[in-house]
């Protein structure tokens, strides 16, 4: 039972750190690659989809307050992070940090958790995804078979020449009469995590940079929605007036509006944060990532809270918080300013905007496959490396294919609450490495130190426990039979074949 709390030795994970050659992850991302990576996965699903949806089902116009919320509980995890990323630059994120402090068992169940995490949300930002396309598309006259736009038993009506699903009907118009559709496969989301993998299996220096590219175009169709947004505002202030008001609806029930509401906001929009966890994964490609790391974690969160913020306030100012329950919200927004070129373009920046997220959720996937694979945790074939490409591109894949399926067959809404139970999962587990290394090896040389340690990492395990006991409990329920079975795949193959363990038994004989 003992070997079950093995830790991995910090020389080990040092020793792979500086591991170079053919078999080994390539180390080509700089300070800007690596906080584009971050803006990549964080400015995405959160601000283009997730926000109306937060917005409609829990806080209402304080979604606002939801996402302060978030960036708190994230800036605690965040300082976290930086300080571990930058003290063992390994693939693993919070699994191979676990690994390293609270032993072997923690980090497979934490491992085994951001697998849930990185491929479900890879699958909520594919789901969100096609729907801007589509959108974007029929404001062209083009229009794709309908029954592959949506996800099985969705119901889309066909109105003012676009196909909608009912929540974006106006308020208090009926449907009886208008030509409808129930959704059989969600094609476009399909294919859209198929072409991901194909980049990713091309390579880490290519992905990165077309990372890049996408993320100033992402940037920039932000600051246009902003621009436009606060100027028909000032325009029109009593449209903000109303719909601003009350800024706090009165709570409905268990976590809809009110306070309440507020922090379960808090929690459904937390998978819009995981960019930062995504920048972790990365480490073994920087190239100096001592001092990289920590940029682009914190770099990435502060960028990205204040856009957030900023987004939300005008998004809800411009609609309705009701109406906002809809697959693309964004275009929603600048819809009501009657700005035609500027609805196009949000589309536009959306569609490359939710491109980057996949790219780095599946990145990030198959890398926390690839390090268990290197422990000996998880088959041999997912820590093959790609002797030209230099990607571990059997576990980019197999993954791709499986997660392709996701946004094709549930609803968006179901994904993103999974994938935020594995994150705040993640964000506990690493607030407590911290802590506990700091008191195993209090000396130990740290190039970039959590301020306040042990009053940071507290702050940071009792915030992800409190968004955790928030969320649905259905979400609970998923997750918890998820890591069932990856306790009936630990004791049958990891425990076998743990480099770890077997290097414990070396040394007792």
């Amino acid at each position: 039972m003992a070997k079950l709390w093995a830790v991995k030795p910090m020389s080990a994970l040092m020793n792979e750190a500086r591991e170079e050659g053919e078999h080994q992850l390539k180390r080509a991302l700089g300070p800007v690659n690596l906080i584009t990576l971050g803006i990549g996965a964080v400015i995405g699903a959160g601000i283009f989809v997730l926000t109306g949806q937060a917005a409609a089902l829990h806080a209402g116009p304080a979604v606002a307050l939801s996402f302060v919320l978030a960036g708190v509980t994230c800036a605690f995890a965040g300082l976290c992070y930086a300080e571990f990323a930058a003290l063992i630059p390994i693939a693993g994120s919070a699994y191979t940090y676990g690994y390293a402090t609270l032993g072997e068992f923690v980090a497979w169940m934490i491992g085994w958790d951001l697998v849930l995490e990185y491929a479900f949300g890879a699958a909520t930002v594919a789901s969100g995804w096609s729907g801007y396309l589509v959108s974007l598309l029929q404001d062209f006259h083009i229009y794709l078979p309908p029954q592959l736009t949506t996800t099985y038993g969705d119901v889309l009506y066909f109105y003012n020449a676009h196909w909608l699903p009912a929540g974006s009907m106006p308020m208090g118009m009926s449907t009886a009469g208008l030509q409808h559709v129930t959704g059989i496969f969600n094609l476009v989301a399909f294919l859209a995590i198929l072409a991901v993998t194909v980049v990713l299996v091309v390579g880490i220096e290519e992905s990165a940079n077309l990372n890049t590219a996408m993320v100033m175009i992402k940037l920039s169709v932000v600051g246009v929605f902003l621009v436009i947004g606060i100027g028909f505002l000032l325009r029109h202030p009593h449209l903000a007036h109303m719909n601003w008001h009350p800024f706090v609806p009165p709570s409905e029930g268990s976590g809809r509006y009110g306070w309440g509401g507020i922090s379960a906001g808090a929690a459904s929009i937390f998978f819009a944060y995981i960019g930062f966890d995504a920048v972790s994964t990365a480490a073994q490609e920087a190239k100096d990532p001592q001092r990289d790391m920590p940029i682009g974690i914190l770099g990435t969160l502060v960028i990205c809270t204040i856009l957030y913020i900023m987004v939300s306030m005008v998004l809800t100012g411009l609609v309705s918080y009701r109406m906002l329950d809809v697959a693309d919200p964004m275009a929603l927004g600048i819809d009501a300013t009657g700005v035609r070129w500027g609805s196009i373009l949000v589309k536009i920046g959306a569609v490359f905007g939710l491109a980057t997220v996949m790219l780095v959720m599946l990145l990030a996937q198959s890398r926390i496959f690839f390090s268990m694979s290197r422990d000996g945790l998880l088959w041999r074939w997912a820590g093959k490396i790609h002797p030209r490409f230099r990607t571990p591109y059997l576990s980019n894949i197999v993954v791709g294919c499986i997660v392709a399926f996701l946004p094709a067959l549930f609803p968006i809404n179901r994904l993103a609450e999974l994938v935020n139970m594995g994150t705040l999962l993640a964000f506990a587990i690493v607030c407590a490495g911290v802590w506990i290394l700091r008191r195993r090896l209090p000396d130990m040389h740290r190039p970039f130190k959590t301020p306040w340690v042990p009053l940071v990492p507290i702050l940071g395990i009792l915030t992800a426990l409190y968004l955790i006991w928030t969320l649905p409990a259905l979400t609970k329920e998923v997750v918890v039979l998820w890591l069932i079975i990856g306790l009936a795949i630990y004791f049958t193959y990891s425990v076998k074949h743990s480099k770890v363990q077997k290097a414990l038994g070396t040394e007792r004989k």
